[in-house]
């Protein structure tokens, strides 16, 4: 068992539409290309347009909730080798107040599409699967949760300039930073609606999750404590992995492939910016890609056809992954925050001690350990003080982390215990 999981108050009862999520995407690609560098003045093609678009549906959700999901559009001038002439990348935000307007958790994913040609901003570029499928989980999150309240604030995140430079995510990332957020988890969907990928190999039983272990906020001192912890495998965004695996097993119906790295080997996306920053950040994408669709001008050579068209897409497959970020993000909007550091020691003893900080909205503590040649927590118990021994488990053969829980029965990640 990786985590007890809570989810009956939190998850919500109805299934993602898949029909609703294919209607998402195909108003998205029927905006020719969102290229950053496309228009954003005429309103029915390129960027600009597929944003109000995108804040328009927002703006709907809004209205089914009373008001209860605020839009906001923040935007900064970027200029890089990928747009030398400057560009205005703008961020389309869904912001459902929790009860701590000030904790957060994220779910996000980029709206702009490219070809073959990276600076190429009229060709059209479909971008069905990268990144429209992950658009119309964002906006399907909304629906569901937007109509309970929750401990945390929610943030509804559809980024711009993903291609150019992660541009959108950095500009989120800062505005956290600036606004003093705490943000417990950001969820980054980027390529998440395919099962059949290259060379026609389908996988539809698992979504692989990507997430650091060594933290990249870190400086070397806090890398060679985490080293001689031993808590490589458990730093804050790989325990929410971890948790997101633990949840998807609760579903059912979709797999987690926790892939223990930061992304896909030697590439990139929009949860780096947050991960730069020290926040708990992963990304979800499909088992497998097809590389002849992403990147690629439309074309057909012979038998093969190019291009990120929706014709590509698993919709079942979609709403699964979509029903996994919903369950993640009611369990970790209703649960405490996890606690800050938790301290173990126990040199020449057979018994562990452990100790943390208080934790607000915290009822009570599970403390759970497991022998270090194990990857996922095998045994827990519940305490309402902020310390306790655990008899007979000593600390060289043993690892052990403390999440919070809440009033709700809803739990916090779990903080790894170091010395």
């Amino acid at each position: 068992m990786i985590l007890p999981l809570l989810l009956a108050a939190a998850t919500p009862a109805a299934a993602p539409s898949p029909t609703r999520l294919k209607a998402d995407v195909e108003a998205l690609v029927g905006f020719g290309t969102r290229h950053t560098l496309s228009t954003t003045t005429d309103p029915r093609r390129g960027i600009g347009a597929a944003r109000d678009w995108a804040a328009a549906q927002f703006e709907t959700i809004a209205k089914g909730c009373d008001g209860c999901l605020r839009v906001e559009r923040i935007n900064r001038r970027f200029t890089g080798p990928r747009a030398p002439n400057g560009v205005m990348v703008e961020d389309v935000l869904g912001i459902q107040r929790g009860r701590d307007p000030n904790r957060v958790v994220i779910v996000g994913a980029h709206i702009d599409s490219r070809v073959t040609d990276v600076m190429d901003a009229t060709s059209d570029a479909p971008g069905a699967n990268d990144d429209a499928s992950g658009v119309a989980l964002v906006l399907e999150a909304a629906r569901h949760l937007s109509r309970q309240q929750f401990d945390a604030t929610i943030v509804y995140a559809i980024f711009s300039g993903e291609e150019q430079g992660l541009w959108g995510a950095t500009l989120l990332a800062d505005t956290a930073r600036a606004r003093q957020w705490r943000v417990s988890a950001m969820l980054n969907n980027d390529i998440v609606g395919n099962t059949v990928g290259q060379g026609g190999v389908r996988e539809a039983r698992w979504v692989r999750v990507f997430s650091e272990g060594i933290r990249a906020s870190e400086d070397l001192a806090g890398q060679m404590q985490r080293r001689g912890n031993g808590g490589e495998d458990d730093g804050p965004s790989r325990a929410l992995a971890k948790a997101v695996h633990g949840i998807a097993d609760r579903l059912g119906g979709l797999a987690v492939f926790v892939d223990r790295r930061p992304d896909r080997f030697g590439r990139g996306g929009d949860h780096e910016p947050f991960l730069k920053l020290g926040y708990p950040a992963i990304r979800f994408s499909v088992a497998n890609e097809d590389w002849d669709a992403q990147h690629q001008d439309l074309r057909k050579d012979g038998a093969v056809a190019y291009g990120d068209t929706i014709d590509k897409m698993d919709f079942p497959y979609l709403a699964k992954v979509t029903a996994i970020n919903i369950a993640t993000l009611a369990r970790l909007a209703a649960a405490p925050p996890a606690p800050d550091m938790v301290t173990s020691s126990g040199a020449l003893s057979r018994d562990t001690q452990v100790e943390w900080p208080a934790v607000p909205g915290a009822v009570r503590y599970r403390v759970h350990w497991r022998r270090n040649d194990q990857a996922d927590w095998t045994q827990s118990r519940d305490v309402t003080g902020t310390r306790t021994v655990l008899p007979q488990v000593p600390v060289d053969d043993y690892f052990v982390g403390v999440s919070a829980v809440g009033a709700n029965g809803a739990e916090s990640l779990v903080t790894f215990g170091g010395r």
